[in-house]
């Protein structure tokens, strides 16, 4: 049967939280460039519905200006559509949003060519606008010298004046003059009859640096061409030739320039698109705007349709709003309302989609506005009179539709992340939890299986789980099972080995004995000792060995009983003593009673093997310390010898059985490395520790042994 490992679960679980926000997230972004191309003929589709209403209805167009082989600026003028009537005071304070659409009149446009002329002699900026059915003209005149029409006067031209040339609807030439004779309310002049002409009103008011004209006319009285003059007369002499500077030439009709004036119908047909959710314009094929419809502001289509924020009904809502979407929108992006519209109030279009509709193809383009806020996708549709391309549709949109769409969609994802996140989280935790615990009663399990010593105490119960971890706890039952068992081998072979070994060497004994006791040559005298020396050694080996195995025995059987540690201490120390004259103890040992629980003899036998190890490793004519201090609740004994320092990494395992630090000069008699050993089971015994160091010369060791008294 196929089994699923934990690496596999956690690798499978990883790969699938990894992949899901990425695979959201690139189809998201995938959704986003489908749902462009959708806008994109959708837009086109637009274009191409509002041109159908526009084909073959000649009528809507200026045929005479449509087909002029060139429009030029200044000459051929454009009105704009103002947005709020003006008022005729000569201040130019309503035309101030209007300033970068003034068109600056210099000596280029004398109608006599002067290379000495200055502009401060005369110049003059000029716009045309359109509101409701009037015509609004603007003039901000630069002249030194301003000569107002005399009271007395007949005449309209001995002095400064505004001509106007245009062609009626039904192409009738008419010129008429504006000659004010102070600033104030003015009206026209018809300059062949020179009769008022009341129909053409305005306002005059001098300025510093010359005067403004502001005038207003019905739409109804203009044609197709409109021509400006502004005659400068800086003297009242007859011979003095007055100052020309005109848009074009007044005096031929035919030089006249044309007139846009954006058509009334087609705004009315362009109207009923104004809830298409895109800016739309008309334009002839000279690239003039010809309608318009709408603000780009608010063309993001139809992509955004319902997606409007409200406000938030549910709780989920709320806390939605108020703290995962600050968090996302680090990320992503909101789509600007406000950004730089370079199109915004122009005369004439241009792009690459609108060249190609002007050759009867549908195109569409995509451009940043200059701020980089907003991207707009503009579609171009050609519009057809008699197989000719007469002008084209534009429509507009910005992608915030799309973008808003986009976010709703990733905030839905993000949503959707987050709960899948938090979910695996939780089950990878509780799933690690559940293995760290079973992990961690294995680890519990093998400690308590193994003493410190390495002895085997108990054993491990395995898991039937079919993965890993039921794996290692069936590996480590059966190692414990086998340690145990090679553990008891090693731990019962010395007394095997004493029991077996004693009967061949008393054997051995004997016939060595008897041996000696009869005549032997020296040379055999000389082997018979060797041999009695090396029974006498087995001998002892096998005594200590016995030794050990008879404490652990004694210790399993031994019932404590309460005895003064103080007063063991001070007698076996005068047994030593009396017993090592040569040697020289240095003792500070409390003489206030140490009361503890345990085996006095025990505590005898730990002490007198720390006074042999440190009789053995002290060097000559230096003294053994031995104090025993009460430290709170517990006795500190400590014996010290000046001598060689215990090896690196033996500190701890000194006080375990077989293990010696005597090198072979050393070991006069044999050793099995158990008295330290010994010294360990006493301690553990009563409850207490040994451990040994180093001095801080490192010319000796101090072993120091804590046992608990009786509170």
């Amino acid at each position: 049967m196929l089994r699923f490992g934990l690496r596999s679960k956690f690798i499978l679980l990883s790969c699938f939280l990894f992949l899901l926000p990425w695979l959201g997230y690139e189809y998201v972004w995938e959704m986003e460039k489908f749902l462009r191309q959708g806008q994109e003929k959708t837009l086109v589709g637009t274009t191409r519905a509002l041109a159908t209403a526009l084909h073959e209805r000649p009528a809507l167009f200026d045929e005479q200006t449509n087909f002029l082989d060139q429009i030029v600026k200044g000459r051929d003028l454009y009105a704009y559509n103002l947005k709020n009537p003006i008022q005729l005071d000569g201040k130019l304070g309503d035309w101030q949003s209007y300033q970068p659409l003034f068109w600056q009149y210099d000596k280029r446009y004398l109608q006599k060519a002067n290379k000495e002329h200055k502009a401060e002699d005369l110049s003059f900026e000029h716009m045309v606008g359109k509101f409701d059915n009037y015509l609004y003209a603007l003039f901000k005149v630069t002249d030194n010298t301003l000569i107002y029409r005399a009271k007395n006067s007949l005449s309209i031209t001995n002095n400064d004046y505004l001509k106007i040339g245009l062609k009626t609807p039904d192409g009738q030439f008419n010129t008429y003059i504006i000659a004010p004779r102070q600033d104030g309310w003015i009206n026209a002049f018809d300059a062949n009859t020179k009769i008022p002409f009341t129909k053409i009103q305005g306002y005059f008011e001098s300025t510093k640096s010359g005067y403004n004209v502001e005038l207003r006319f019905p739409i109804e009285l203009l044609g197709n061409k409109l021509g400006f003059a502004i005659v400068d007369v800086d003297s009242k002499n007859a011979l003095a030739a007055p100052k020309t500077m005109s848009t074009s030439n007044l005096n031929n009709p035919s030089d006249l320039g044309s007139v846009l004036v954006p058509s009334p119908e087609i705004n009315r047909i362009l109207k009923g698109m104004g809830h298409s959710g895109s800016r739309i314009w008309v334009v002839d094929n000279h690239h003039r705007v010809l309608a318009q419809s709408g603000t780009i502001q608010n063309a993001d289509g139809v992509w955004a349709d319902g997606l409007k924020n409200q406000a938030p009904k549910t709780w989920w809502q709320r806390f939605e709003q108020s703290y995962l979407h600050p968090l996302y929108y680090k990320i992503l992006t909101r789509p600007e309302n406000e950004f730089l519209d370079t199109l915004h109030d122009v005369a004439s279009m241009q792009g690459t989609h609108l060249a190609k509709a002007l050759k009867g193809q549908p195109a569409s383009s995509w451009r940043l506005t200059p701020d980089s806020k907003a991207v707009i996708l503009s579609a171009a549709y050609p519009i057809w009179i008699d197989d000719k391309v007469i002008g084209a549709v534009i429509a507009e949109e910005t992608t915030n539709g799309v973008r808003t769409l986009r976010n709703k969609s990733l905030e839905k994802l993000f949503n959707v992340i987050l709960a899948v996140m938090l979910i695996g989280t939780v089950t990878l935790f509780f799933f690690a939890s559940r293995i760290s615990n079973r992990i961690r009663r294995l680890r519990d399990t093998a400690e308590q299986a193994i003493d410190a010593q390495g002895r085997i105490t108990g054993s491990i119960n395995y898991s039937d789980a079919n993965d890993e971890i039921g794996d290692l706890s069936r590996s480590f039952s059966n190692i414990v099972s086998r340690l145990g068992g090679y553990t008891d081998y090693l731990e019962n072979m010395s007394s095997r080995l004493s029991h077996e070994l004693r009967t061949p060497v008393a054997v051995v004994r004997s016939s060595l004995e008897n041996l000696q006791s009869l005549p032997q040559n020296e040379l055999s005298q000389k082997y018979l000792e060797r041999a009695s020396e090396g029974v006498e050694r087995l001998g002892k080996i096998i005594t200590t060995m016995s030794e050990a195995t008879r404490l652990e025995q004694s210790i399993q059987s031994n019932e404590p009983e309460p005895f003064d540690l103080q007063k063991v201490i001070s007698g076996c120390m005068q047994g030593y003593q009396l017993t090592y004259p040569e040697q020289l103890f240095k003792l500070d040992i409390c003489q206030s009673p140490l009361p503890m629980q345990g085996a006095p003899e025990f505590i005898a036998q730990l002490l007198d093997k720390l006074i042999n190890n440190a009789l053995e490793f002290s060097e000559a004519n230096t003294a053994i310390n031995v104090s025993i201090k009460q430290s709170e609740n517990k006795a500190i004994l400590v014996v010290s010898n000046i001598g060689p320092a215990l090896p690196e990494g033996l500190t701890e395992h000194i006080f375990d059985s077989m293990v010696s630090v005597r090198s072979q000069q050393m070991q006069q008699q044999p050793h099995l490395g158990l008295g330290l050993y010994i010294v360990r089971l006493v301690c553990d015994y009563h409850k207490g520790s040994v451990t040994a160091q180093n001095n801080e010369q490192r010319d000796g060791v101090i072993f120091k042994v804590t046992l608990p008294l009786q509170g």
